[in-house]
């Protein structure tokens, strides 16, 4: 077998079987398999997987082991010559993995490759490639450096900055949301370290290849959608969840580092200090108007008093392309991609081609009774049942 892709849940139902529905078609001409680990959640996950999708193994834990475990469990039910390890609140194109697969074939001493991710936007994931954190590089990260001097290599080693978001190459770090790599490596690592916090396990597992001269590489040829992707919300909350997981891989793979310390409880001060005079974070505004990129009429036609608004149907059987043309400038729009005419991959290069802070996107896919997208990586994405 090629290829096993493991795919670990907890509460995401519909995201879930939206991945799972992309992960089908990119998989149609490969010797593959997915695995499904569902982390005990408490919505309708497990019995969604069973009525849709009853051909994918699915293991059912009995508590929330956390993401480096419920990821370890998967892998041992792995029979593919590579693993894919993928986060539920994705969407793969008809062709990622037999790109990723070619691309890892002609590599020598191949560690971990990850690929260009984009956010429910289309905005770039710049967490897609990174450096080592070392104490300077994540102090550099958090103090917002590595944007004021992009081009310097003293400040723009976390986010890999060396190379730009449309060229591949050697990167140290990639993100747990997609990594791809042989199976027999992930086994030689242990996999993830099920000790570690939050923001810490792929960094580790990423940094263990390297410690075995194993290469990890960007590959920019293939982009995936990733709902959530890391927060931009820099809080007390997420400082102390980063300070935690950074200090815990510097005590495994270096020492302690107190000028890491001194530097982030100066951070958490301003940041509880610029904190009293902000305000509520802003809610975007709802869209103005719908378009509906489809063939099918008879669902346009109801869709009006679903969405309770008015919706343009784009009939994707007179015009082939979606393109800014359709876009009122300055009015806010919410363009729906019915995926049961619009490919994965084109959904994907229309959401990262018409990136516009004026216009949201969502998903109609196949077979399925929802709408679905994030108009932000910092919420939990909006779900619209279609009756």
């Amino acid at each position: 077998m090629q290829l096993s892709v493991v795919i670990l849940n907890y509460n995401v139902r519909y995201f879930l079987e939206q991945c799972v529905l992309s992960v089908q078609e990119a998989l149609l001409t490969l010797d593959a398999e997915i695995i499904v680990v569902d982390n005990n959640s408490s919505d309708d996950s497990c019995l969604m997987m069973k009525n849709k999708f009853p051909d994918v193994r699915l293991i059912q834990n009995n508590r929330n082991f956390g993401f480096p475990k419920g990821n370890n469990i998967g892998v041992q039910y792995a029979a593919g010559k590579y693993i894919c390890i993928l986060n539920p609140d994705t969407v793969v194109a008809e062709d990622t993995f037999t790109k990723i697969l070619a691309f890892a074939e002609e590599k020598q001493d191949l560690g971990i490759i990850g690929c260009k991710l984009i956010d429910g936007t289309g905005s770039f994931l710049p967490e897609s490639k990174r450096g080592i954190p070392t104490p300077w590089v994540a102090f550099t990260k958090i103090f917002g450096l590595y944007k004021v001097f992009p081009k310097s290599s003293i400040f723009n080693r976390y986010y890999a900055q060396h190379l730009n978001k449309d060229q591949s190459g050697k990167v140290e770090i990639l993100v747990g949301a997609f990594m791809f790599m042989k199976r027999d490596l992930y086994l030689e690592l242990k996999g993830f370290d099920e000790n570690c916090f939050m923001y810490a396990d792929d960094i580790d597992l990423s940094y263990r290849a390297l410690l075995i001269q194993k290469s990890n590489y960007y590959f920019h040829e293939t982009t995936v959608l990733h709902y959530k992707g890391e927060s931009t919300v820099k809080d007390e909350k997420y400082l102390k969840r980063f300070q935690e997981a950074m200090n815990y891989f510097y005590q495994k793979h270096f020492k302690k580092s107190w000028f890491f310390t001194f530097f982030i409880q100066i951070g958490s001060f301003a940041f509880s200090f610029f904190k009293m005079f902000q305000g509520k974070i802003k809610v975007k505004p709802s869209p103005k108007s719908f378009i509906f990129c489809s063939s099918n009429q008879i669902l346009s036609e109801k869709l009006p008093s679903i969405l309770k608004n008015k919706v343009q149907f784009f009939d994707l059987k007179k015009e082939k392309m979606v393109n800014s043309s359709l876009i009122f400038k300055g009015k806010r729009v919410e363009i729906i991609l019915d995926n049961q005419y619009v490919s994965f991959k084109k959904c994907i290069k229309i959401i990262e081609t018409l990136k516009d802070k004026n216009i949201t996107f969502k998903i109609f896919p196949k077979n399925t009774n929802f709408i679905i997208g994030s108009d932000s990586r910092n919420d939990m994405g909006q779900i619209v049942e279609i009756e």
